[in-house]
């Protein structure tokens, strides 16, 4: 007779008996299994659960990530019944189908794989993530939702207004119409994967699924262009937009529950000539990074970045393009900050993430509350500390700095290339040369690259004659790269994760006076890297030098502008950097 999980994991003393009673009474109420709860739980971790579960068994346990699967064989089970189970099929040798299982002892599972396919089993254990990982790469949103878009296209040709703002609506729904299962799939998927965004687009024959991944799109469905429709009225509807508008954009919000916490998901129509182009932008506040030890800071850019933000008074801009990680470094800084004797407020559009004893403002221009008005209520109410989204014209610029030249730390962002031309760009608003210099105290630009897979990285020397000009300004001949050769893990792209990379200028007494008399970009460049700035490219060859990233990653952000200005300054190297 075959023994329960938690006998086999008493009897090798992984877990006490109360330890196992705790883990039931938790399956009771969550309805998950006990193998998964014991390892959230912390009692042990999966690879101590399956190598047990292999052991006493006697069962076979490997490393999915070592094995390249037939797509063939893959096909045997359906995608709804692999993700149920965990369970992925990787060999068949005549009538025997050999599965890959993190619970052996499911039999459900094992008797409906047998009804279904007809073949004896044979087992094999891996880790509960590692299937997941292999159930991500083999099977895509359109073998998971098979069925259920035969479903829809039956159906959706017969489909009016009236019919889909009923199939879309959130009351008497049932989770299992075509639609709905459809949408669940989506959504779910991009938040397992941690994509920033969905991309909903059609065109005259097709609807296509991408999501935003580390900063690159990566489409992950093609799928009947008759289903388009449907599908954009039920996430208007889930967002509260019209349905029957579909000439004018829109925009709205929605938030659903998901893996026992709360994610908000922000939603973007856009017309185009073949139907409505949706954006889902994902607010997942478990990948808020707002600690700033873990936002990629080199020594030296980290300790002089604090010095900066602790300052009392002064502006501080963040600048870079968008997508660039500006938020989240607001959003680090404000809690690097954030204390009971401080009155901090921000102004923002949208905010993003709700932010404990911050006083947190919503631009509402229908309403007449835009950047401008709020500030000087804002500036009424006392604050230590100021918040500002963005700087997006004169009026918002001139009150921020005024604010921060009368007692207060005032933080911002602006879209530039590079730090030093962030002082222009005020000027070119409208600002007065002296109330810049005066009033800006640090500015930091940044990029964000992706983070070389760990599971798969090796050295490599990239072949570009650019490289060759990098290792010349660095008078490092020796110096090592690498790259991620792909596996499963990271979905056989090498990478996993970003982490950030920095230029941050320090606005000394020398940069005050050229930005007074506007002196050209290229000068205050110079004198920011001979005082010491570190570029975003020698930040990021810094990087790529020591494993975080590629050589590849570094130039697909930076310019080389600077390498005119720098050929006889020599980058510093830094081995110490904490990544995303």
């Amino acid at each position: 007779m075959i023994k329960k999980l938690g006998q086999l994991l008493i009897e090798s003393g992984l877990i006490s008996e109360d330890q196992l009673q705790a883990a039931l009474n938790n399956q009771k109420k969550s309805n998950k299994r006990l193998g998964e709860i014991v390892v959230e739980s912390g009692y042990i971790n999966e690879d101590q659960l399956q190598e047990i579960i292999a052991e006493k068994l006697n069962l076979p346990k490997l490393h999915l990530s070592d094995l390249e699967v037939d797509a063939e064989i893959v096909k045997l089970l359906p995608a709804e019944l692999a993700r149920r189970y965990t369970v992925i099929p990787i060999f068949k040798m005549g009538n025997i189908l050999t599965v890959v299982m993190d619970d052996p002892l499911n039999f459900v599972a094992t008797d409906e794989i047998v009804y279904l396919t007809g073949m004896d089993i044979n087992r094999v254990v891996a880790t509960r993530s590692e299937i997941e990982v292999a159930i991500d790469r083999y099977y895509s949103i359109t073998d998971t939702m098979g069925q259920t878009m035969d479903r829809i296209e039956e159906s959706s040709s017969q489909f009016d207004d009236a019919q889909i703002l009923d199939i879309a609506s959130n009351e008497g729904i049932s989770s299992d119409m075509p639609v709905v299962e459809l949408v669940n799939v989506i959504v779910a998927k991009a938040v397992k994967t941690k994509a920033s965004d969905i991309h909903l687009e059609t065109d005259d024959k097709s609807f296509r699924v991408r999501y935003r991944v580390d900063g690159l799109m990566r489409e992950v469905a093609v799928l009947a262009a008759s289903i388009h429709q449907p599908v954009v009225s039920r996430i208007k509807v889930m967002s509260n937009i019209d349905v029957s508008e579909k000439r004018l954009p829109q925009d709205g919000r929605f938030r659903i529950n998901y893996d026992e916490r709360q994610i908000d998901f922000r939603v973007s129509t856009l017309p185009t000539i073949f139907g409505e182009k949706v954006v889902i932008r994902i607010l997942d506040q478990s990948n808020l990074l707002i600690d700033l030890a873990q936002m990629g800071f080199s020594k030296q850019n980290y300790q002089t970045w604090l010095d900066a933000i602790h300052r009392p008074e002064g502006l501080i801009l963040i600048t870079g393009p968008t997508g660039s990680g500006k938020t989240s470094t607001l959003y680090a800084v404000l809690k690097e900050l954030n204390t009971p004797e401080k009155n901090i407020v921000t102004v923002e559009d949208p905010v993003e993430y709700n932010l404990r004893m911050i006083n947190q403002v919503q631009i509402n221009e229908k309403a007449g509350l835009v950047f401008a008005s709020a500030l000087r209520s804002i500036v009424r109410q006392n604050p230590d500390i100021l918040m500002v989204g963005e700087i997006r014209d004169l009026a918002a610029a001139e009150i921020t700095i005024r604010a921060s030249m009368t007692g207060h730390l005032a933080l911002s962002t602006l879209h530039t290339s590079d730090a030093p031309v962030a002082a222009g760009r005020l000027i070119d608003m409208g600002v007065e040369p002296y109330l810049v210099s005066s009033a800006v105290t640090a500015v930091l630009a940044q990029r964000l690259v992706r983070v070389i897979c760990p599971n798969c990285r090796i050295e490599a020397q990239p072949e570009s004659a650019l490289f060759n000009d990098l290792l010349e300004r660095w008078n490092r001949p020796d110096i090592k790269f690498y790259q991620g050769q792909g596996c499963p893990r990271c979905n056989q792209t090498g990478y996993t994760g970003r982490t950030a990379i920095h230029e941050l200028m320090i606005v000394s007494p020398e940069l005050k006076e050229m930005i007074s008399r506007k002196a050209p970009h290229v000068e205050l460049r110079r004198s920011a890297i001979e005082s010491g700035m570190i570029s975003l490219l020698d930040d990021g060859l810094t990087k790529a030098s020591n494993g975080t990233t590629s050589i590849e990653e570094v130039l697909r952000v930076c310019h080389n502008e600077d390498s005119k200005l720098k050929k006889d300054i020599k980058a510093p190297v830094e081995s110490n950097v904490a990544t995303v």
